[in-house]
């Protein structure tokens, strides 16, 4: 039975600079693979302890094993895939930022290049002004293109994550993993597929490989899915809501289809209107989008609760029930900002909330991950003040 407010987090951690370091080294040939991962192993074990230690209830490695090119903590959760997914070659293009400029047609939205996002076009003297904070941390990634059937290439990885994450784990504790939806996978260039169903469809199979491997493992599996609110900038010009929601629509089933045979209880989606620091004012609201994530069979639903474009929107709780047997991960800690939120707002938070869908069914969280996007020092206090928060609220709500 449930007696108080359980905390999580969304999944990337700040890195320390002795595993950024390896990281480099690493690319550069320079660190053995015994010695890499030698200090991969002592870094999972590290923040695995301080979670655990500040008392945060689930939680994962960091993200740590998600292992770019480079000393890149920004942005690994994309990157990371890269290397899982046959069917992939790679180039020298940036996705964001050297893509080609596409645009939609009614009934047909195609997302377009990060350059060509409404809300960058809005804010295009603050966007090139290094000094405005927008943008800040972000070095350019190559990317590959799909150029032929996808597969799944990534199990010695995926089953280094999870044994990173369970070996550090102290008996009794909950661990999530985080993977990535099909639809967020699939926003690569598409060189191969005619049909972008199938290319989903492709993908969702592949990474079902993926998802098993963690929840066999007796872990959660987290569905990374920003393609579900955030492609909504990344389609220009802007389509009607409902193509969007037909866009979502597919996106959900090819979900529900990649997971049919895995744990509902084990399963949970993180959908988020994207982690750059922007000023958003072209993000889809949530009362738009609701009824089709509702529709995916996942056991909690994980979205932005804090950031100061979505805080408001705790309303779509009042008009929308929760499925039978989930749970809510409302962000009630920011990413997009440096201050540290006071754990009586976080209380406040929580328990409003709480009230619209019962405290049983709240698990405190964070927006979005918090590696590469805010000084560690920050965010460890960001955490420190999410697990006070849902203290208070505990006392109040139980």
């Amino acid at each position: 039975m449930v007696n108080k407010i359980r905390t999580t987090h969304v999944g990337s951690l700040p890195r320390t600079k002795e595993l950024l370091e390896a990281n480099l080294e690493r690319s550069a040939g320079t660190i053995s693979d015994e010695k890499f991962h030698e200090i991969l192993q002592r870094s999972v074990a590290d923040v695995v302890k301080r979670q655990v230690d500040l008392g945060i209830d689930i939680i994962n490695e960091g993200e740590y094993g998600h292992i770019t090119s480079g000393a890149v903590d920004y942005g690994a959760w994309w990157n990371y895939s890269f290397t899982r997914l046959g069917g992939l070659t790679m180039t020298d293009k940036d996705r964001w930022e050297d893509a080609e400029i596409v645009r939609s047609e009614p009934g047909k939205p195609r997302l377009t290049s990060f350059i060509d996002r409404r809300d960058r076009a809005l804010f295009s003297e603050a966007y090139n002004d290094p000094e405005s904070g927008i943008f800040s941390g972000r070095k350019k990634v190559a990317n590959p293109e799909f150029t032929g059937p996808v597969t799944y290439i990534g199990q010695g990885q995926v089953e280094a994550d999870v044994k990173l994450l369970s070996d550090a784990l102290p008996e009794g504790t909950e661990g999530f993993v985080a993977a990535l939806s099909p639809g967020s996978a699939a926003r690569l260039t598409n060189r191969y597929y005619d049909d972008e169903h199938q290319l989903l469809h492709d993908v969702g199979q592949a990474l079902r490989t993926e998802y098993k491997a963690i929840t066999d493992a007796g872990l959660t599996v987290q569905f990374d899915a920003p393609d579900l609110a955030e492609a909504w900038d990344q389609i220009n010009p802007e389509p009607s809501v409902e193509d969007f929601q037909a866009f979502l629509r597919e996106r959900i089933d090819i979900l529900n289809e990649s997971i049919k045979d895995i744990p509902r209880e084990q399963t949970r989606l993180h959908i988020c209107w994207g982690s750059w620091h922007g000023p958003h004012v072209t993000d889809i609201p949530f009362a738009d989008i609701i009824e089709e994530i509702l529709q995916a069979k996942v056991g909690g639903f994980s979205f932005e609760g804090a950031s100061p474009r979505h805080a408001h929107e705790w309303r779509v709780w009042q008009d929308h029930k929760l499925p039978e047997g989930t749970v809510i991960y409302p962000g009630v800690i920011s990413h997009s900002t440096n201050a540290v939120e006071h754990p009586r707002l976080v209380a406040d938070r929580i328990i409003r909330f709480a009230e619209l869908v019962g405290p049983e069914n709240v698990i405190a969280s964070t927006d979005c991950g918090l590696g590469g996007r805010l000084h560690h020092q920050i965010a460890w206090a960001k955490l420190e003040s999410l697990v006070e928060g849902a203290q208070i609220a505990t006392e109040e709500l139980f």
